[in-house]
This record gives structure tokens, C-alpha cells and sequence, in this order.
């Protein structure tokens, strides 16, 4: 398992259009041999990948490639290893804090008792990691619970402990101790630890520069500490004058007691990072020459050598010890000449010690590791003492290899029948055991072996994948037709169905005509309006609602309620338009500014910025028709859109247009445009905005009442609610798309998410859903670029790029089923965004393969039997229009 996770062995995602393209056999055979390319493609480098990383970890531990998540998101570390100084309460304890993990039960993160107090440092969330962990990278996060939280830590500081014990406070390499945390509740922080530390306990201990309330979410990133070294102890490093350059070869990440010999801590020699060739140079920027190396003179040791003793967690058989050296001999600094080690189990040191000699002087002046062979000697400490060959010996890494046994500490110390005895590196006689070694071999050879198959395998399925494709061409040329319909006067769509105005069947365009330009039906979502390539014939469109052919990337709406629907008769347009705009132009006021505070942002888009604001006075700018309830003299919550101040000339003029348009929009459940702000940049439209927040929110706060209560008027307060209160609702609803498709205008993104509420239930459509971080996860991005609400879109606004009221309609019915499901789960929430979107293929070849939506547990069958499912019907014309849908609705309460 752990080498099919290391090659990225994820099920293949079957593509968005190729259920369009295919017959039943064909299309398994294809889609099959699909899987398979793209799983071959990965297979060889990610293997490759794994041998390398199998061999790196035998060697020594690397930085870069040891990042592994260790258990809080995913479980593995259990909630008893997880402590805290204190908290909250038993809904924020410490089993909380883990990072991406936002379960029901708890209020969605650790949040300690108190409020953090600037350099406090006494509130922590500590891990357990069971066992020494190489840690490189730690992830933090904000308590979100669902967008109820809003508590998250700034700033933060790491302390480490490898015993429980003894505590210590982690610093970047220039001694920086506080770590950049969080900006909002949702967003993970990611911050590489430069140095990496080694550790079984980590806290987090949140910092703040004022007292305040902080809940965290955390993850530690890295991989277990294989060499099981706790501490070393060597004399400090000297410092080297070279052509009048201080060169300082100190330990200076060392965690232990510093003094003329440093004991009981860790330090470069265990960072993963060794030196380069030149040690007056260094792969950390900005630090001092000499920083990668810990290095001695000569002169200050009498007896040539220098002594360091290593500490080990438990007693381990030790194979061989990797040490990375300078050799650059031209500034006096060359590889040790001897090294000679001795091992301890209990008190007392062995006196068999083993030692060894390089082979013979390399002529580089390279840096190097060097391996020096301990004979599989038992040992809990090793004390080595290296022998100068010049004026100074230089180190950057230390790393030892072991067997996987634990031993019992009651054993005696392993003895060899030889007296002392010299290992030379050049004895061709002188072997050293390691089945380890001899594992690795074998599995490198079981993996060339499979490599070798799966070649051979990959070229077979290749001849054969060509011959099937072009059996599989030949039959998608005569048999698969589709229509991409592409308007003469704008990317506005009003056909309503396949089918012509006259009843007759449209004849059908080839979407891959039997040309040298032949594309694969997996490339049809690229066909879509909103790739579509700017052509003479094509005009920008009018309004926010359709996509607009620019230098950049076309976008779906960020923030529109409406689309002008335009049809490619001429004479429907300017009907349309004169409808619009006939009479005198309607002017709104001026609102001053400087009358508008702001709450709260609520999002931003292409366009620019949605902002809550309480408005000042304005009452006082409003029409007789377009007067609120309460005090004139309060203030009154509304909803400001701004423009960005370096729009172009083209987003300036849809952005007025949309003004002109919404002000002549009339209708107690449709948003109402109030004022504006446009004599100076930015350009703002002052909007309602109920009390209550969006519909989505408003729902998912509340429980159904029994059903015989349902009929029972609902108690003010009550988080309770009827399903006649929730048809209610819809029908509010279903008025407003009524009063807009009456006008010819397309909304595009019906949901609760676009549903403002206020007093005693009042519903009114807008559009500020897609501009709202908290609804990210309802948009589809398409190859990057397009964004849509495909849970809520039609098959044929999905395929098709069909935008029309019958697509509306199909949207309604979505949201009907989120009403009455009070928004408890996302529509298809069992399928993957390419999983829905192939639903909709299977709404296209109408065989009965399609999934619907499930009715919702409070639902009459008459409403989901004959109004629901006639919403999703596959001929747009047969879907019911919004007059029809309201009437009905109002029926069913009666």
C-alpha cells in the first residue's frame, strides 16, 4: 500500500464528455484503455520515484522529501495524544485542533479557557507523536464550523520536547522565534520549519498582540526518526580567519546546554542539510561563511583528536555511520585520517573499540560522506573519536544505520572473539553483514522485474488501443451527432429544447466532422460559449449574466441577478429593448458616502467588492414605491457592489447598464436597487439586504416540525419549521422568477445561496452567491477558467452552454429539493463534480440511466412526482413555466 500511495495510485477520473461519444461496449473498451495509459504513464517515473526514496531513507534522511502529513487530519494520531493547557469548553477541547477536520460534535477547533495575552505563552495545544519525528513543516487553521466560527491564531510559537521533559523553544536560522499564523477562519497556513526539528512532543502556543480569543487547527508534516539519535556532545565549533574573513564553524542550531562542549541536544550535524564543496559558501541565504560545517583546529587538541559522544533512545545494532566531510585540502581542510569508536549498553564503555581508516587520500577537493563500518555492534552510546590528517577537520551531517531489533538493556554488551581491530576501508577480506542491504537488493530486483513486465504491457496495449480507436472513430462518425448552437448577435442561447419553433426536429451539426481537424470527445467541454475563440459575427454581450469575449479569460457571472435574453431575430431584440427602456429614464440618487459604514465584506469578484453596510438617512433618497419599513432616522442594512477602480471601459459599461437594468425592477420578492454612488470612483449600487442573511444559512440553522404539527402556526424564536412555512417560501420564490421570466430575463444561478431573507420570512432573489468565499465549493472550475453552479444547471446549460428560462426552471427545482431538504447536504452530494456532470450525459441519451435528486423526506409526493421531476425533464419545452410552477405551489397549500 505504501508504494502504490508514493506512485499516486488514485482512481481514474472518468473524463467530463466522453459518455457522449460512446456506445455501451465501445465505450467500456475506451474508457478502459484510457485508465490504463494514464495509469502507465504514471507508473514508470513514480516508481522510479519510490526505489529513489527507498534508497534515500536507507542513507539519510532528506528535508525535502520528508513531508508527510503524521496523523491529525487523517486520525492516525488518537485523541488521547492530543493535550491542551486548557479549554473552552468540552466542544473546543484538544481533540478538536485538528487541521481540515470539522466534524459535527464539537464547534470546530481548540480554543482555550482564556484569552491570550501578549507574551503570555502560557495557553498550548500540545501532540504526541508516540516516537521521535522529523518534523520539517507545520499547518495551522482558524475555528470555521461552517462559517459560525471566527477565532484563529495570528501568530504562534512552536516548543519541542524528545523526552517530556525538558522543553525547548524553536528558532528560524536567524533566530526568529514567532511564526506567521492565520488571516481568516478557513484558509490552511502552511510554514516550513528552517531548521527542521527533531521531536516526540510538539505545542502549539498561540501569540497575540493584544488580548484576544484564539482557537487553532493543527497538523505537523515529516517523517519518523529513523536513526534514533536523542542527543550528541562535542566541543564547540572555531572560527577560521581565511584571507582576513572570519569563518565560524559553531554548531549554531544546537538545542542543548552550550558551553566549551556542547551536551545533551541536536544541532546541524541532524539537520538533513549538508555542505556544499566551498564551505565559505552556504545553501541558507544570508548567513555568515562556515554556517553549513562544525569544524576544529589542531592546534587547541593535543592529542590529535576530537572526541563526540552520541545518545540513542534504545539499544540498537549498529551497521555503519555516514559522515559528510569537507576535503578542501588547499585551505588546510581534509578528511579525517582515522576514526576509532566505542559502544555502551549500560554504564560502562566496551573495551573492544573499532576502528577505521578511508582507504586512501581523495584527489577532489569535493565534500563527501564517508561511511565507517561499526560491525553490527550493540550499543545504546557510541563514542567516536576523530583524528586530524590536517590543520582542520570539518563536518556537516552525521547519520547511523541500525538494524530494526530492540534490545533488552538487561543483555550484556556484545563481545567480539578479536582483540582490537583495525577496519581498513581498502581490506578487500573485510564484510559487513547487513540483511537490511540485502532486503533493499532484493526488492530493487522484484521491482525491475515488474517494470519490465509492465513495458512489455504497455506495448501491447498500445497495438491494440489503435486498432479499437479506429473502429470506435468510424462509428462516432456515422452514428454521434450533436448541435452546439452559437448566436449571430451575442452568446445569449433562447432555444428551449433539440427541437425547432415548428415542432420540426432541428437537423444537427457533426461535433467531429471525419477531418484531418478530428478532436476526441473528451475535448467537448472545451466547446462550450465561454471558450469560445472572439469571431467577427460575435458581439460582447450586454449584461453581467453572459460571458464576455475580452483579452482575459472569460469568466461565469461573479455577481449578477439577471441576463438580457437576447434572440437572433432582430426584431425580438429591439422589442425586448424598447420594452425596457421605453418612457423617461428612470434616475436614482446620489447617495453620499460618507453615510455608509461598514460591517462586514461578504465577498469579491471580477467585477469588484460586495460589501454590508448600514446606510444613513435613507429614507430620505428612496422613491414613494421603494420605501422601507422601520425609522427613517435608523440606520438601514444594505448591501453595497462596488466596481474596481481599474476596470476597462467595458466592465464600467455593464457594470452602469446593470444599474439602468435593476432599476426598473419592480417586484416585492426581487432585490431592490436603492441608490448610487457614481460621480466618483469606485462606482457603487446600493442594494437591500434582509436582516436574515441568505436563505442557505437561514435554512441550515433549523429542524422540521413534525408533520402533525406542520399545519401549526410557528412560535417566533422557534428553530423549528413547518414544511407548509418551507412551501411558503418557495413560493415567494417561484413569484420572483415569475416577474423576471415575464420580463425575458435569465437569472443563471437560482439557489438558496442567491436568496436573501428577512422579516416574517420574506424571500427575495439575488446574487450575491458566487462572490461569497463560503459557497466556493459550489462552483465547478472548467480546465481552470470557467466557473459554474453545475448541482443547479441544466444538461443543457452544461453541454450545450444553453442559457434560457427553461434552464432557470430546472434550477428551481434544485432548490425547491434544497428548501425542503433546509440545505442539510449539497445537491448530489454523493457525486464528484465529474460524476454529476456525466449525469447530465445520461440526461442526453434519455435511456433511463439518469439520477435524479431524491425526494426530501417532508416533500408530498404530488409536489415531487408532478412538479420536481417536471422541472428536470429532458425537453426544455415540456418543463413547466414559472406562472405554471407558482400556481401549483399555491395549490398545494391549501
Amino acid at each position: 500500500m505504501f508504494s502504490l500511495f508514493l506512485c499516486g495510485f488514485s482512481p481514474v477520473q472518468k473524463n467530463v464528455q466522453s459518455s457522449l461519444r460512446e456506445d455501451r461496449g465501445a465505450s467500456e473498451r475506451l474508457q478502459l484503455f484510457e485508465k490504463m495509459n494514464t495509469m502507465e504513464v504514471k507508473l514508470i517515473p513514480c516508481c522510479i520515484f519510490f526505489i529513489l526514496m527507498a534508497v534515500a531513507i536507507k542513507a539519510q534522511v532528506n528535508p525535502e522529501m520528508c513531508r508527510y502529513p503524521l496523523g491529525m487530519t487523517g486520525g492516525k494520531i488518537q485523541d488521547k495524544d492530543i493535550s491542551a493547557s486548557s479549554q473552552w469548553s468540552e466542544s473546543t477541547a484538544a481533540r478538536f485542533g485538528r487541521l481540515d477536520f470539522d466534524t459535527g460534535d464539537g464547534d470546530g477547533a481548540w480554543c482555550p479557557d482564556i484569552m491570550t495575552e501578549p507574551d503570555g505563552f502560557k495557553e498550548y495545544l500540545q501532540v504526541d507523536l508516540r516516537s521521535l519525528h522529523f518534523i520539517t513543516l507545520v499547518g495551522t487553521q482558524g475555528r470555521h464550523a461552517n462559517g459560525m466560527g471566527n477565532e484563529f491564531a495570528q501568530r504562534y510559537k512552536i516548543k519541542y520536547s524528545r523526552d517530556g521533559s525538558s522543553w525547548l523553544g524553536w528558532h528560524d536560522r536567524l533566530g526568529k522565534q514567532v511564526i506567521e499564523g492565520n488571516k481568516n477562519t478557513y484558509d490552511v497556513v502552511l510554514k516550513d520549519l528552517e531548521p527542521p526539528i527533531i521531536a516526540r512532543f510538539v505545542r502549539f502556543m498561540p501569540v497575540a498582540d493584544a488580548s484576544m480569543s484564539v482557537c487553532m487547527r493543527v497538523e505537523l508534516y515529516g517523517c519518523e526518526w529513523l536513526d534514533g539519535l536523542v542527543s550528541y556532545s562535542l566541543p564547540d565549533g572555531h572560527q577560521m580567519i581565511y584571507r582576513g574573513l572570519d569563518v565560524f564553524f559553531n554548531d549554531s542550531l544546537y538545542d542543548g546546554a552550550i558551553a566549551q562542549r556542547l551536551t545533551k541536544g541536536l544541532g546541524q550535524l541532524a539537520d538533513g542539510t549538508w555542505g556544499l564543496d566551498d564551505f565559505l559558501h552556504s545553501q541558507v541565504h544570508g548567513v555568515w561563511p562556515g554556517y553549513d560545517y562544525v569544524g576544529w583546529s589542531n592546534k587547541t587538541f593535543p592529542k590529535g583528536y576530537v572526541e563526540m559522544i552520541f545518545d540513542f533512545d534504545h539499544i540498537r545494532n549498529f551497521t555503519s555511520m555516514k559522515v559528510h566531510c569537507s576535503n578542501m585540502f588547499s585551505r588546510g581542510v581534509r578528511l579525517f585520517r582515522q576514526v576509532t569508536c566505542y559502544f555502551r549498553s549500560e554504564s560502562e564503555w566496551e573495551s573492544d573499540p573499532v576502528t577505521f581508516r578511508p582507504a586512501s587520500e581523495p584527489l577532489s577537493q569535493s565534500a563527501r560522506f564517508v561511511t565507517v563500518p561499526l560491525g553490527d555492534r550493540t550499543a545504546r552510546s557510541i563514542k567516536c573519536r576523530f583524528h586530524f590528517s590536517d590543520q582542520w577537520m570539518l563536518f556537516s551531517e552525521m547519520a547511523f544505520q541500525s538494524g530494526s531489533a530492540v534490545y533488552n538493556t538487561s543483555l550484556s554488551p556484545h563481545k567480539h572473539g578479536q582483540s582490537k581491530k583495525t577496519l581498513l576501508g581498502g581490506d578487500p577480506t573485510h564484510k559487513v553483514d547487513d540483511s537490511n542491504t540485502r532486503i533493499l537488493i532484493g526488492c530493487l530486483v522484484a521491482i525491475i522485474a515488474i517494470l519490465l513486465a509492465i513495458i512489455l504491457i504497455i506495448l501491447w496495449r498500445q497495438v491494440w488501443q489503435k486498432m479499437l480507436e479506429k473502429a470506435s472513430r468510424r462509428w462516432l462518425d456515422d452514428e454521434l451527432t450533436a448541435r452546439l448552437a452559437i448566436q449571430t448577435q451575442a452568446f445569449s442561447f433562447l432555444q428551449s429544447s433539440l427541437s425547432s419553433d415548428d415542432g420540426s426536429t432541428s437537423s444537427y451539426e457533426r461535433i467531429y466532422p471525419p477531418c484531418a481537424n478530428y478532436q476526441e470527445p473528451s475535448r467537448l467541454i472545451r466547446k462550450l460559449p465561454e471558450f469560445a475563440e472572439c469571431t467577427e459575427h460575435l458581439e460582447p454581450a450586454a449584461s453581467w449574466g453572459a460571458a464576455i469575449c475580452s483579452d482575459s479569460a472569460p469568466h461565469y457571472a461573479e455577481a449578477h441577478i439577471i441576463s438580457l435574453q437576447e434572440s437572433s431575430d432582430s426584431s425580438s431584440i429591439r422589442a425586448v429593448n424598447m420594452h425596457l427602456f421605453a418612457g423617461p429614464d428612470l434616475t436614482l440618487k446620489e447617495f453620499p458616502r460618507e453615510k455608509l459604514t461598514f460591517k462586514e465584506k461578504l465577498g469579491e469578484g471580477q467585477f469588484g467588492e460586495v460589501h454590508l453596510c448600514e446606510a444613513e438617512s435613507m429614507q430620505d433618497f428612496l422613491d414613494e414605491d421603494l420605501t422601507m419599513e422601520g425609522n427613517s432616522k435608523s440606520p438601514l442594512l444594505v448591501a453595497v457592489k462596488t466596481l474596481r477602480e481599474d476596470a476597462n471601459k467595458n466592465a464600467r459599461n455593464d457594470f452602469l447598464k446593470e444599474i439602468r437594468i435593476m432599476s426598473r425592477l419592480r417586484d416585492p420578492n426581487i432585490v431592490r436597487l436603492l441608490a448610487v454612488c457614481v460621480d466618483t470612483d469606485p462606482l457603487c449600487m446600493i442594494t437591500e439586504y434582509m436582516e436574515n442573511g441568505d436563505l442557505n444559512q437561514f435554512l441550515c440553522s433549523l429542524r422540521l416540525k413534525a408533520q402533525n404539527n406542520d399545519k401549526e402556526k410557528q412560535e417566533e424564536g422557534s428553530d423549528e419549521v413547518s414544511s407548509i412555512k418551507l412551501l411558503g417560501m418557495a413560493v415567494q420564490i417561484a413569484s420572483g422568477m415569475n416577474y423576471l421570466s415575464s420580463l425575458n430575463f435569465v437569472h443563471r444561478d437560482l439557489a438558496t445561496r442567491n436568496c436573501l431573507v428577512g422579516k416574517n420570512d420574506t424571500i427575495k432573489i439575488a446574487d450575491f452567491g458566487m462572490s461569497r468565499n463560503l459557497y466556493r465549493g459550489d462552483y465547478f472550475r472548467i480546465q481552470g477558467r470557467a466557473v459554474l453552479p453545475i448541482r443547479w444547471m441544466s444538461w443543457e446549460s452544461i453541454l450545450l452552454g444553453k442559457f434560457t428560462m427553461a434552464s432557470d426552471v430546472w434550477a428551481f427545482g434544485v432548490t425547491l429539493w434544497e428548501i425542503l431538504t433546509l440545505c442539510k447536504e449539497q445537491p448530489y452530494s454523493q457525486f464528484s463534480d465529474e460524476q454529476v456532470i456525466e449525469n447530465t450525459g445520461e440526461f442526453f441519451r434519455n435511456q433511463g440511466k439518469q439520477v435524479y435528486l431524491p425526494k426530501p423526506q417532508c416533500c408530498p409526493d404530488r409536489i415531487y412526482n408532478d412538479l420536481m421531476l417536471s422541472c428536470w425533464r429532458r425537453n426544455a419545452q415540456e418543463r413547466p413555466s414559472f406562472k405554471e410552477i407558482h400556481t401549483q405551489l399555491m395549490e398545494s397549500m391549501v
